[in-house]
């Protein structure tokens, strides 16, 4: 069985933000396949909305035998188990959130779906604080 090189970037800002991306990590660990290295955990405030919640991010590198669409599933099934029920488009704008975890690269491939669109644009190439955590572990 092949394993996949992925790249995610977690996020969240309401009910302990830390302890929140703490849980999401042994999730993933446990769910997804293992982490090989990680970016420190940075404070962000919101981007494209308004909140007085600032976040908590981090970036991931793990590698996992889930195919794309796959993993996007193994990772909404987790955001659920944590309390998020419903997703940033569910609403038409971003919102304060308990857990975010996006895919940004996915081996080397360019993929696009209905869903999902790796590599992830925006935190690849508008957001400094991303694009900042997620070079640290490339």
């Amino acid at each position: 069985m092949s394993y996949n090189s992925v790249v995610l970037l977690l996020g969240s800002n309401i009910n302990n933000p830390e302890n929140n991306i703490q849980i999401a990590l042994k999730k993933i660990e446990n769910e997804v396949g293992p982490i090989l290295k990680n970016s420190e955990l940075i404070t962000s405030e919101p981007v494209e909305f308004e909140s007085y919640n600032n976040f908590c991010n981090i970036a991931i590198q793990l590698k996992t035998q889930f195919s794309p669409i796959a993993l996007l599933g193994q990772l909404k099934k987790i955001e659920r188990e944590m309390g998020r029920t419903r997703d940033s488009s569910d609403f038409g704008s971003y919102q304060d959130r308990i857990i975010d975890i996006d895919i940004i690269l996915y081996n080397n491939i360019k993929f696009i779906s209905n869903k999902l669109i790796i590599p992830h644009q925006k935190n690849l190439y508008e957001r400094d604080f991303a694009r900042e955590i997620i070079n640290e572990i490339r």
